[in-house]
Formats: structure tokens, sequence, C-alpha cells
């Protein structure tokens, strides 16, 4: 299908694909989360625009994709605090929303690990 328009069941197709992601919900809306932590949702927040997607990702793979593709990644002043970009949905292909949330998956599952390492260890002390 490759003319398919990309909606949240696109993303939640693609998604599910990676390990561990699970369907759930955030303040009445779908998300997908691993390890109970959040991999990406639909943008709720008023000042995103209608049809855009939030993903956790680092702040320094955000301004990447930010310098890179302004047309389809965004920040608005809400989300500039959390680690995540915005996504128009309108505007991603296919094969960039699987390598971005690829790279979400990586950013979720690595700091659950650093945060289950931090805990070890202070338990350990």
């Amino acid at each position: 299908m490759p003319g398919r328009k990309i909606d949240f069941d696109v993303v939640r197709e693609i998604a599910l694909a990676l390990p561990g992601v699970e369907e759930s919900s955030l303040h009445g809306f779908p998300s997908l989360k691993v390890s109970g932590r959040l991999l990406t949702c639909p943008a709720i927040h008023k000042s995103a625009e209608p049809h855009s997607l939030a993903v956790r990702i680092g702040f320094d793979q955000r301004a990447e994709l930010l310098a890179a593709e302004p047309g389809i990644y965004y920040v608005t002043a809400h989300y500039v605090k959390y680690p995540a970009v915005l996504v128009r949905l309108d505007e991603i292909n296919r094969s960039s929303l699987k390598d971005l949330l690829d790279l979400a998956w990586q950013f979720v599952t690595s700091n659950a690990k650093a945060s289950r390492r931090g805990t070890r260890r202070r338990h350990a002390s």
C-alpha cells in the first residue's frame, strides 16, 4: 500500500512490531509504551498542529531532526522541555516513520536500563 495515508493505525502497526511495545492510553488517548514508558502518542496538547504525533527521543536527536526536516518535525513551547519531537503525519513517509520509531524505541529502552541500574546501585548502598 504505497499510497496509504499515515495515521495512528499505521503508527500502531509499525510500533507493535518492535520488541516489548504494548498498547496503552494517556489522558484518554491511545498510546504505545515499552515497559510502561511512553514511546509515542497523538500530540494532544492544544499547541500541537492537528494530525500530529508526539514521539520520545533525545534532545540531540530532536535537534538533528528539526534542522534536517523542519517540514516534518517540529516542537512547540509546551513540548520543549520534554525529550520528544512532534511529527506531521501528513508529511512523513512510512520508511521515515519506521526509522523514527526505531530511534524512539532505542531511546526509551536505553533510559529504562539506565534507570534500573541506578535503582540497583541505590539498593546496594
